[in-house]
């Protein structure tokens, strides 16, 4: 394989001809598929969330499909279901929309309870169960939820357990006046998303992950990480803290964020960099907090005040 950073960086440059001017969030959106991870884009209409999903699959080779939540959306629409076959008297399973490599789910805040925790089992175990028996995922595997955080009728938001299983949330945006005419320029014959074509395959993909898992990071790095999020759940505004899955996604995050600058060692900024998108998400505000106007923002940058940096002198 080559430099696993050229490979990461021709995917960003790759999906950046779709999503334009949003450097930051693609690079965060590679650094979750360099997990192995999930990654819930949080944003308003039109910013290009379901652009950047296909974008990525497109780039990377990899399958795609996409799953659009609505409330009457069962379960078994996302799993599969076991079907008689008359002909050879014999059960069998026509498989889901879940079963692919990279699987949009689209507003997924709109469905029941019920249908989101269909998701569960495939984010967490890569597989799913249907009549008592497994189906793995194909790997590489990534779930790309999106959801509207402004409209909220006819929703049902995620409970913790579900966001506590995606690695990342990002928010894309609008684009400033430049890239906006930029966007108009590019789609006046044409989506561009239709003429990117694939720079890698998933084999490379699977590649990327296991050079991500082999940067180093030092002791006082992973202390740094565990007393990050220990301090979010200490902290006075806060009802619920990170959980260790938290300190987990922090650790890998960091790891891809060293690679993809072509280092093979995590340093503190990169931690401080993905503190706020791996854990703010499973931060839940206290009531008194919410009053006052405190946000998850807030917390995760308090407590990155509060927690000596490794190698730092100690402040008066």
């Amino acid at each position: 394989m080559e430099d696993p950073k050229v490979v990461a960086e021709r995917i960003v440059e790759n999906v950046e001809r779709v999503i334009v001017g949003k450097r930051r969030e693609l690079r965060l959106a590679i650094t979750s598929l360099m997990c192995g991870g999930h990654m819930l884009i949080e944003d308003v209409p039109g910013v290009g969330k379901t652009m950047l999903a296909r974008a990525i699959a497109t780039s990377t080779g990899c399958s795609f499909k996409r799953i659009q939540f609505t409330p009457d959306l069962l379960p078994s629409d996302i799993t599969g279901v076991s079907i008689y076959n008359q002909k050879t008297n014999e059960f069998e399973f026509r498989e889901g929309p879940i079963i692919a490599q990279i699987v949009l789910a689209d507003e997924v805040n709109r469905a029941t309870p019920k249908t989101q925790s269909a998701l569960l089992e495939a984010m967490e175990e890569r597989q799913v169960t249907v009549d008592g028996i497994t189906h793995r995922m194909p790997a590489p595997f990534m779930v790309m939820a999106t959801q509207n955080p402004i409209e909220y009728e006819g929703t049902f938001p995620l409970p913790e357990a579900q966001l506590d299983r995606f690695l990342i949330r990002i928010h894309l945006g609008y684009p400033s006046g430049t890239d906006e005419v930029l966007v108009l320029d590019q789609q006046q014959t044409q989506h561009p998303v239709d003429t990117i074509g694939q720079v890698t395959d998933s084999t490379e993909i699977l590649q990327l992950q296991k050079a991500v898992k082999e940067i180093y990071v030092d002791p006082l790095i992973k202390q740094y990480i565990v007393e990050l999020a220990r301090a979010t759940r200490e902290h006075e505004s806060a009802y619920l803290g990170a959980s260790p899955r938290g300190s987990l996604a922090l650790f890998r995050t960091s790891q891809a964020r060293a690679l993809l600058e072509g280092r093979d060692f995590v340093t503190p900024d990169d931690v401080k960099e993905l503190a706020l998108v791996t854990l703010g998400h499973r931060i839940i505000m206290s009531p008194g907090a919410k009053v006052k106007g405190a946000t998850v923002a807030d917390v995760v940058a308090n407590c990155l005040a509060r927690v000596p940096v490794p190698g730092a002198r100690a402040r008066a």
